[in-house]
């Protein structure tokens, strides 16, 4: 399948066949990296790696998924990046593409990485935006197929927040691959009203069901794949908290949960995760809110059914894919 020279911005703008394809390359050089066989498809290519957003898991899998494939690769922080400030998004995206062979974005609105690809000559890739984060669907795809042998027809259930990027982009996912997708959560956290009826229609030629669940003990029922994301996002005032916990508390993911899922099920977040106490903004807010955790305990993010530092792993691997693909 050829991909070369295309932009990576969202599930919506690739086939169900060309995201499986995407998926069954990550494994092969999942497979290749593991048993130590070089494959640097990309020898003396470079790629600008924009964050706007800090990350640990995106910047890693980006950085030595560019080491892997031969290339080099330039890390522009927040500060290290006038992108918007000094210069235009498209003035930007024409001066990187006379050095660099790709760049890669993560930072706020959607429409930020889709004028960088307008104005780009070389494929842009989403490491995350406000409405969607394809690069880590992928990884949570390889994840699951790794673990149940197919991606058709598992109940997948979205706990939490899931109107932004992780529950946007996981029922796309979820919609164009055939996996059936349940959100749940109150009613006002359901993704927008237009995203679900373009999934619906998705939906219809591939088999998958969509469903939108406000019991979380109904909607978890048989469930193969329990996740949840953080409950408050990088950015957002400490406002929010209070309202955030009072409304999802009903929805945090705990053995009872998980003893109500399937008897295989297993337990997924994009990380990172409050579970404990034993991070600065854990401990600050389960002690202010007189909790030990938030959207998941520490006895199911510590237990076997928990695969999250696969999924952690898996960003690497899908990351390499989608840029050897395109590149």
């Amino acid at each position: 399948m050829n991909l070369k020279g295309r932009d990576f911005l969202k599930l919506l703008d690739y086939t169900s066949d060309e995201i499986e394809y995407l998926i069954d390359l990550a494994a092969d050089l999942k497979a290749k990296k593991k048993q130590g066989i070089p494959h640097e498809l990309c020898k003396g290519k470079n790629v600008a790696l924009i964050f706007e957003k800090t990350s640990t898991r995106t910047r890693c899998a980006f950085e030595v998924a560019a080491r892997d494939l031969g290339m080099g690769s330039t890390y522009l922080d927040p500060s290290g990046s006038q992108i918007g400030k000094k210069e235009s998004i498209a003035d930007t995206a024409r001066v990187l593409s006379g050095m660099y062979d790709g760049i890669e974005y993560r930072g706020f609105g959607q429409e930020i990485v889709e004028e960088l690809a307008k104005f780009a000559s070389v494929p842009v890739w989403n490491g995350l935006t406000d409405e969607f984060h394809p690069t880590q669907i992928l990884a949570d795809f390889l994840t699951i197929k790794e673990k149940f042998g197919r991606l058709k027809g598992i109940n997948f259930v979205y706990m939490g927040d899931a109107r932004f990027n992780m529950g946007n982009s996981l029922m796309v996912g979820c919609a164009k691959m055939g996996l059936n997708f349940t959100a749940c959560s109150p009613k006002k956290y359901f993704p927008s009203t237009e995203l679900i009826a373009e999934c619906q229609e998705i939906a219809k030629t591939t088999g998958s069901v969509l469903k939108f669940e406000q019991d979380p003990i109904a909607a978890t029922k048989g469930a193969d794949v329990i996740y949840t994301d953080i409950w408050v996002s990088m950015g957002e005032p400490v406002e929010v908290w209070e309202e955030r916990i009072n409304e999802l508390s009903p929805y945090q993911v705990n053995m009872q949960i998980m003893k109500n899922a399937g008897e295989n099920a297993i337990f997924m977040h994009c990380l990172p995760s409050y579970h404990d106490k034993n991070t600065v903004i854990g401990k600050e807010m389960c002690e202010r809110f007189s909790r030990d955790s938030m959207e998941v305990t520490n006895e199911v993010f510590e237990d076997k059914c928990s695969v999250v530092f696969d999924e952690a792993e898996n960003r690497m691997h899908t990351i390499k894919a989608v840029m050897a693909a395109t590149l």
